[in-house]
């Protein structure tokens, strides 16, 4: 059986979702694929900065959000070394940067908020992509069920190992030699910490606690990978240990917090990227394929950037495609076509040098922070605390725009 669809977006994760939503903001009707059978909710807490908030803002889910979630008001950075503050920067009185507005979201809050925005006929479940091919203007879309689509444009959110990704000639994402493990952690009588983002560096390793309402807190904890660690992986038990003998010189709470994490929610996984001279000459459209999200600029997680990046390639793919696709009814299949792919290419074109800089900025930023040379480890407490605190804020001033090209 082959059935016809206009736009076709392989996986139901934040970039996927937000490139639906502004589609359908703009009256243009998509069909999202997702691989399992309901929306991928695992994951915990995302940082959500002033740029993720214009974004969603943009596609009509920041007002909802913004009640869930408490304001961030500061950033706090330490040596846990030394246990001395390194840096303290306070995110409404910052000059040129005023203005910013930094919350945690539950990934499962985001997505389901952006599916519950949507047409319930969006999203098709159950649906695995198993190859691509071209027929003409149009992709044939190969599932594992034997089905395929016909799309006029198919745009792949699939993640890290993007079919997608790998059709449009990209690697697999690097592995840059670091984990991290992330958990939560929900206290019935409130919690004591401070609505700002605490960090810590020393000894190579790096970890912070972030609030995410009166509740809710979530904790992060990176470190060097090595085969010593590979037996954790299976045991959260292990990791929960291995965290608390590294930590060094941390506030009382922070410790207090990571012993009182329940098992069930604490999770491990490897840091990978996509290597930025990729990005600047691989393609991150070809005809009428594309990708957004981590299937595009998979990153770091030290900027706190990947899940904001994500809604911003949302935003920009759905102005480019509804520019495209204006007054398609006075169109040939030819001109069509040929619309779409100078839509995305105008995509590609905006979203190269920001995948670009995002990544390398957070990459080079947790390198430093998370050293354990003498030299670095000076620069960093000593020289470079407050420049490199201010980073994150520095990339989140970007505005990715409106639905519509002014």
């Amino acid at each position: 059986m082959e059935a016809i669809e206009d736009i076709v977006i392989v996986g139901a994760g934040i970039a996927g979702l937000t490139t639906a939503l502004g589609l359908h903001r703009l009256g243009i009707r998509s069909l999202v694929l997702e691989s399992s059978d309901g929306l991928r909710t695992t994951g915990f807490i995302l940082t959500t900065w002033t740029n993720a908030w214009r974004a969603m803002d943009t596609v009509g889910i920041g007002d909802s959000l913004r009640q869930q979630n408490n304001q961030l008001f500061g950033l706090q950075t330490a040596s846990s070394s030394s246990g001395l503050p390194t840096a303290e920067i306070q995110f409404d009185a910052l000059g040129t940067q005023r203005g910013h507005e930094i919350r945690c979201l539950q990934r499962r809050t985001m997505l389901e908020t952006l599916a519950n925005e949507l047409p319930s006929s969006t999203i098709r479940y159950s649906s695995k992509v198993v190859s691509i091919e071209e027929s003409g203007y149009l992709k044939l879309v190969h599932l594992s069920d034997g089905s395929v689509l016909k799309a006029k444009v198919l745009i792949g959110c699939d993640g890290v190992n993007s079919a997608v990704a790998k059709w449009l000639g990209f690697k697999k994402p690097s592995f840059v030699g670091r984990s991290i493990i992330r958990a939560s952690v929900y206290y019935e009588h409130g919690h004591s910490f401070e609505p700002k983002s605490f960090r810590y560096f020393g000894e190579g390793v790096r970890s912070g606690v972030i609030p995410s309402d009166d509740k809710s807190i979530c904790w992060f904890f990176t470190f060097p990978s090595s085969s010593k660690n590979e037996e954790m992986e299976e045991s959260p038990a292990k990791m929960k240990q291995f965290v608390l003998g590294k930590l060094g010189k941390i506030p009382d709470n922070l410790r207090a917090a990571i012993e009182k994490t329940e098992l069930d929610n604490i999770v491990l996984s490897q840091l990978k990227i996509r290597p930025p001279w990729e990005i600047l000459l691989g393609n991150i459209s070809k005809t009428n394929v594309c990708v957004a999200g981590d299937a595009f600029h998979p990153m770091t997680p030290d900027i706190g950037q990947g899940g904001c990046a994500a809604l911003e390639d949302g935003v920009v793919l759905a102005r480019c495609l509804g520019e495209a696709l204006r007054d398609k009814q006075c169109m040939s299949s030819e001109e069509e076509y040929k619309r779409i792919v100078r839509g995305l290419q105008s995509y590609a074109k905006e979203r190269r040098w920001r995948a670009f800089e995002l990544i390398s900025t957070g990459y080079l930023l947790g390198y430093i922070q998370q050293s354990n040379g003498r030299v670095l480890n000076f620069l960093r407490d000593r020289v470079l605390a407050t420049f490199l605190a201010g980073l994150p804020l520095k990339m989140a001033s970007y505005d990715c725009g409106k639905l519509r090209a002014s």
